[in-house]
């Protein structure tokens, strides 16, 4: 899907362009593209074909690279699959001189947030800070997926202390590997951010990235946000890992404690059938004569008590 946005100058609103009637500071928005609107884009911007597509691998890694025609611009996004899957995904952003175009496999929150409700908040024409606060964003919503995450884990948690089901046990897993993606993909995202922070001053980027003093403020901004959910992804992914370390050995404790009993109950209940044996032979045996069965019956709970107090006070039950 390619839809083609820019800002009005004198309003602020958002107004949504044809392919025919383009304009400069116009924001290319690519979400899962097909070849021709891939194509189609390549044409209009003169940026090359494989910069548009690489963002489109799922396994693409976050990097900045300046080109002659262009300089791209790819982070990774949270997204949330559903209640409990949690992931990342890659962003492109491509600037070139008059263009600035955005490319992603999904619809994403990160790219939601800029449409024509908030158009007051961002111009499509100012595109290092356009850059820069979906840099924001993007860290902003790894801060609210983890606090949710921290909910999801303390609600889980309530759960497995109520009754222990493996599916609170997949549950937390299912958290501990989106908090895995999280950790490094903010790691990867960080080192975008310190290189563009560096890269301030470059001349070879100024042509696509010029930045004015509240320009750089905000990108500051963007690499605190994302130092302090790297920090909260290393310690949620702690607790998680102790969580789920901790509810293992109590699964583990109850199942020995399980079999401690079945085995207590098995030496129990085999001495009454261990007499019972002994008395039912067909030979001679003692009380055979005068109330055999009662006698038998009496010597048999004698001993499953005896050995029952023993078991009580080794505290097998």
């Amino acid at each position: 899907m390619l839809k083609i946005y820019k800002s009005d100058c004198y309003t602020g609103n958002l107004r949504e362009l044809a392919m025919d009637a383009l304009e400069k500071g116009a924001w290319f928005n690519l979400i899962n593209p097909t070849a021709a609107d891939l194509a189609t884009v390549a044409t209009a911007t003169n940026v090359p074909l494989d910069i548009l597509k690489a963002a489109l691998d799922e396994e693409e890694r976050s990097r900045t690279e300046i080109e002659d025609t262009c300089t791209i611009v790819i982070t990774n996004v949270p997204i949330m699959r559903d209640k409990v899957s949690y992931d990342t995904l890659p962003l492109g952003i491509i600037l070139t001189k008059d263009y600035f175009i955005t490319v992603c496999l999904e619809n994403n929150e990160v790219l939601s947030e800029f449409n024509a409700i908030n158009s007051k908040l961002f111009s499509t024409f100012k595109k290092t800070r356009f850059l820069f606060q979906i840099l924001y964003k993007s860290a902003t919503l790894y801060l609210r997926y983890l606090r949710q995450i921290s909910r999801l884990t303390d609600e889980i948690e309530r759960q497995l202390r109520r009754s222990m089901r493996n599916e609170g046990l997949f549950q937390l897993l299912e958290l501990q590997k989106g908090l895995t993606y999280f950790n490094v993909s903010l790691r990867s995202n960080g080192v975008v951010l310190e290189r563009l922070l560096r890269l301030r001053s470059n001349n070879n980027i100024q042509a696509f990235i010029k930045m004015f003093e509240e320009d750089e403020d905000l990108l500051e901004d963007v690499i605190i946000e994302n130092k302090q959910a790297q920090e909260m992804v290393e310690m949620y992914s702690r607790i998680l890992t102790g969580m789920v370390d901790t509810f293992a050995s109590i699964i583990s404790n109850n199942l020995n404690m399980v079999m401690k009993f079945l085995a207590s109950m098995t030496i129990i209940l085999a001495i009454p059938t261990m007499i019972s044996s002994f008395f039912g032979m067909n030979v001679d045996v003692p009380f055979g004569e005068n109330n055999g069965f009662l006698y038998t019956t009496l010597i048999a709970l004698s001993c499953t008590a005896a050995t029952a107090f023993v078991l009580w006070k080794k505290n097998m039950f």
